[in-house]
């Protein structure tokens, strides 16, 4: 099983987990996904966040700001997406997206969780 393959696992078995996948902002592709939900296309989702990211780090960057994304949290009705941008030699210009379950997931274990993963991720 590749690094890949056991970090989507391990950010599944997160409490709430609906959705994962680890996403090239550069291309907007998925590098790789896992998921429940017949409703969450995963790969849209890729190429959607793509965009939050890249317009937060040029907004980062106009503000002048020496400062890392840790990551952007967007609150739905019934869910949370967690986008995490890997900061890894190895890994930047990737990131980390999950989609949590509102009512079953710990937003706060669910990005100590996510942090532990990134730094264990090697691409």
């Amino acid at each position: 099983m590749s690094n890949m393959d056991l970090s989507l696992k391990n950010m599944m078995v997160i409490d709430g987990a609906i959705g994962a996948a680890v996403v090239d902002y550069n291309s907007g592709m998925a590098l790789g996904t896992l998921g429940t939900s017949k409703t969450l296309d995963l790969q849209v989702a890729a190429a959607g966040n793509t965009e939050v990211v890249r317009a937060k780090m040029r907004t980062i960057e106009q503000l002048g700001l020496n400062e890392d994304i840790e990551d952007v949290l967007i609150t739905l009705s019934s869910q949370y997406h967690i986008i995490r941008p890997m900061t890894g030699r190895k890994s930047r210009g990737l990131f980390l997206y999950l989609a949590l379950d509102k009512g079953r997931a710990n937003l706060a274990m669910a990005r100590h969780r996510l942090k532990g993963i990134e730094e264990e991720l090697e691409v």
